[in-house]
């Protein structure tokens, strides 16, 4: 490959060449879903782009050298509540697989359906109290964090005065006081500082908890920001700590954190904050990326709105535009606007993205390729700028217009957009050059439109145009359209 991989890193806002801290060990952890309902199509997004750069890292770097870790919230209010309501005889943690089972089996089906590959290692909250322990009893220790009314709270301002340790806001690029008017901060007359945040609160009211740290007697359960602390110092620093090779100041650091823009404050902020407190450390992670937000045909996505669309109502109900969109389709719609763009969800985006997907299945011989070829340099080189998507998808229109089946296939199957079952061409239809098929899809997207805005006279005349290139269309009850060559 003639050019390396560059990645877009928050912390310094700007695109920088990626380097590894040990290129045998590359490490990447994406925060992962709360598992108390099902995930939407917002919550789409970070699986679909993070799994594309889990695949472009183990192409540059090797299978067996790439570490991804997404993490399972299932520590949370909510979740609490109902296990102790649901569930009140049975262990805390086994009341909670049960309340957390069936969002979680959905999310994972739902990736799985989005072409995802399943991460390395997918860590439950409740298995890792004992590194979250261990953290805030560091921050204690070291004068990070204090104990007040049976909670554990971090001290912002005590970074001033820690060495080794960035500046509170570095990733935010926020003062204390633009951070302070923009958050919603908890006023508690135990708080040293206003913005100082949350590590560990008892459990009251009857709900369930575990054991204190910081000499506090009774139960209580950890804050949101140190599950992901300790879930990515366990899996990324202890587990690689014997193996990795590095310079002593990145002992405690790992490559890439990813998620989405709203995470950057105050849960990555105070993630940062805490782990370099407790590792004095300059650095948690040496990149921070992060995916732009998701509206719905111009709207923001909201259940007030009627256009609330979970990942599995997309995927298996006729909720959106009308009828179900096959995974493929929804990851591609995705990967057309680049990662860091806000994106536009709409039905017209899915449409393109089929139309797309169904001219490079439709290529002669496809679905009988091997797995034996590697996705070509120009695939590789565009997403290596940035997981930009433009100049790949060129070549693949290319590669189809072009007959190269074989590396049109490899590249599909590099981006997990391979599926010829669904998108084959159907047994004994008429062989369509691909520039044809195109434009036929584009006319009918064109005449569905029109037929929309009930304009019917545009309707009629598309019809006729494509009467004219032997073209025959039948419009079915479920509002699709369907043509063929008229024999």
């Amino acid at each position: 490959m003639s050019k390396g991989l560059t990645l877009y890193n928050t912390l310094t806002r700007t695109k920088e060449a990626f380097s590894p801290i040990d290129p045998d060990n590359v490490r990447m952890y994406v925060c992962g879903p709360t598992v108390y309902d099902y995930a939407h199509i917002g919550n789409a997004r970070p699986v679909i782009v993070f799994d594309v750069l889990y695949r472009l890292l183990r192409h540059l770097y090797g299978v067996g050298h790439v570490t991804y870790v997404r993490n399972i919230t299932d520590v949370d209010d909510k979740i609490n509540a109902r296990a102790a309501r649901d569930y009140p005889d049975l262990p805390l943690n086994e009341a909670i697989r049960k309340v957390t089972h069936t969002p979680e089996a959905q999310y994972k089906a739902d990736a799985k359906a989005l072409g995802c590959l399943e991460p390395d290692v997918e860590p439950r909250a409740t298995e890792h109290l004992d590194e979250m322990r261990e953290i805030i009893e560091r921050l204690i220790k070291r004068g990070a964090a204090y104990v007040a009314e049976d909670h554990v709270l971090f001290s912002v301002h005590s970074m001033d005065k820690l060495p080794h340790v960035p500046r509170y806001g570095s990733l935010a690029r926020r003062s204390l006081d633009e951070m302070l008017a923009g958050a919603r901060v908890d006023v508690a007359p135990y708080k040293r500082d206003p913005m100082d945040f949350v590590l560990w609160k008892p459990s009251k009211d009857g709900l369930p908890g575990w054991p204190s740290p910081g000499g506090i007697e009774g139960l209580g359960r950890p804050g949101w920001h140190i599950e992901c602390s300790a879930m990515a110092w366990k899996h990324l620093i202890k587990a690689f700590d014997t193996r990795i090779k590095c310079d002593e100041s990145e002992r405690n650091v790992f490559d890439i954190h990813g998620g989405g823009i709203d995470l950057v404050f105050p849960h990555h902020e105070n993630e940062i904050a805490q782990s370099c407190c407790a590792f004095e450390t300059q650095q948690m992670a040496k990149v921070w990326m992060h995916n732009g937000f998701l509206q719905v045909e111009g709207e923001k996505m909201s259940k007030s709105l009627g256009n609330f669309i979970t990942i599995s109502e997309l995927l298996e109900t006729e909720k959106f535009g009308g009828r179900r969109w096959p995974g493929e389709v929804v990851r591609l719609a995705m990967l057309k606007t680049h990662y860091r763009q806000p994106i536009d969800w709409t039905v017209r985006a899915l449409e393109e993205a089929e139309a797309n997907l169904k001219a490079w299945h439709g290529a002669e011989g496809i679905a009988e390729t091997g797995d034996a070829a590697a996705p070509s340099a120009a695939v590789v080189e565009s997403f290596a700028d940035d997981l930009n998507a433009a100049e790949a998808i060129v070549e693949l229109h290319r590669l189809r217009k072009a007959g190269e089946v074989e590396t049109l296939a490899a590249n599909l199957r590099f981006l997990g957009l391979f599926n010829p079952t669904v998108f084959a061409r159907e047994e004994g239809a008429v062989a369509v050059a691909p520039e044809v098929r195109e434009r036929v899809e584009t006319l009918i997207n064109a005449r569905r439109e029109a037929r929309v805005g009930k304009n019917w006279a545009e309707s009629d005349r598309i019809r006729d145009e494509l009467a004219a290139m032997g073209v025959t269309l039948k419009d079915n009850k479920d509002g699709t359209t369907t043509w063929e060559v008229t024999r």
